[in-house]
């Protein structure tokens, strides 16, 4: 394993969610339920803590407090790992929610680079050597050792993740390409007109005192705040040594309702399944189990929780802990949330049921 001391974890978890329709309507996005066992934001804290790594920087504001109250509960509860909250961290030091939290004291950040610039004092400190930058909405199991090992032994200023896709996807990521040295070449935000099958993973690591050098050098200017469209180009225009780290697996960017949608239906295909439940981050309702059922009375082809009270018909759909299927109802190709009451006789294809039983449908072919 890695020697991950001198790695100071960030995660960005600032999105709303104003894509998810329904789904993200009052509802952080990183606490979007996933899978049938998690939130979307668990997935990168289970791959840190399985990695070796101690602690986890979050770095948010949209409803910060509902989102660390959240991850304090969720995550701090147990010794050997913990989310930190900055400004806000001695707050959380005990078990018990904080009654009141200190007054936010710095500007609101417009993109993920200020993000880092506004917590500097908390990523920057004298004891890290390397910033490994993280997101809050990409489903996927993985180690980072082996990616922080790589970026030091090659003394790369940026090791970037990537991972080969179907190239009509390409448009919707940033796509990248690398000489025969495996040298960054070109870093293209949602190209147009792609010329790879190469995308950005959304994780990569950075030498601290280079990523602290450029946000310095933007910060001020004329930028758009953003890792990806500023700080990449900006280090790849001066010629900055980048590597790439190519991530073999599943890895799933959810950015539209569709694509939630679309990977659930891939879920509910058992042993084909890209990543199966057993791998999932168990934060839903941890006690209850799950599993993928391929036929059984009333059940077929999907993934339920051991308390599901099923009295109709379901099929190719990932259900939540605390289900309830009226007499004579049918859930097809769906995704029905933790808690969820289906009524009797009810006809459900092609939906995300949310937990008040309202229902979000997910129009068929639509490439997001």
């Amino acid at each position: 394993m890695a020697d991950l001391r001198a790695v100071r974890a960030v995660l960005l978890a600032g999105g709303e969610g104003q894509r998810m329709g329904l789904l993200g309507a009052g509802r952080l996005k990183p606490l979007v339920p996933y899978g049938g066992t998690c939130r979307l934001i668990d997935f990168s804290l289970a791959n840190a803590r399985a990695s070796g790594l101690a602690e986890v920087l979050l770095l948010s504001q949209y409803e910060e407090r509902l989102l660390m109250d959240d991850l304090h509960r969720v995550w701090n509860a147990k010794p050997g790992f913990r989310v930190r909250f900055g400004p806000y961290d001695t707050a959380y030091r005990g078990r018990e929610l904080p009654a009141e939290l200190p007054r936010r004291t710095w500007p609101l950040e417009r993109g993920t680079a200020d993000a880092l610039i506004r917590k500097a004092e908390y990523i920057f400190t004298e004891d890290v050597e390397d910033v490994l930058v993280l997101h809050s909405d990409h489903v996927y199991r993985y180690d980072y050792g082996p990616l922080v090992a790589a970026h030091r032994s090659s003394g790369a200023a940026l090791t970037v993740a990537y991972q080969r896709i179907d190239p009509r996807w390409v448009h919707l990521f940033g796509m990248v390409r690398f000489d025969d040295g495996g040298r960054l070449t070109e870093f293209t935000e949602k190209p147009e007109n792609p010329t790879s099958d190469l995308v950005f993973a959304a994780f990569c690591v950075f030498g601290a005192a280079v990523l602290r050098r450029y946000l310095t050098l933007l910060d001020g200017g004329d930028w758009q705040h953003d890792i990806s469209r500023d700080v990449i180009p900006a280090m790849l225009a001066a010629g900055e040594h980048i590597r790439g780290h190519e991530v073999h697996g599943h890895w799933e960017d959810i950015g539209t309702v569709e694509r939630y949608h679309r990977a659930h239906l891939a879920l509910a295909t058992g042993p084909r399944a890209p990543l199966p439940v057993a791998r999932m981050p168990r934060t839903v309702r941890p006690g209850v189990g799950r599993r993928w059922v391929a036929d059984a009375p009333g059940v077929h082809g999907s993934v339920i929780p051991a308390d599901l009270v099923n009295d109709g018909r379901v099929a190719d759909s990932v259900l939540f802990p605390g289900v309830r299927i009226g007499a004579g109802a049918r859930v097809r190709r769906s995704v029905v949330l933790p808690g969820a009451v289906i009524p009797p006789d009810a006809d459900i294809d092609g939906a995300v049921v949310l937990e008040d039983g309202h229902m979000q449908h997910v129009a068929e072919g639509v490439s997001a």
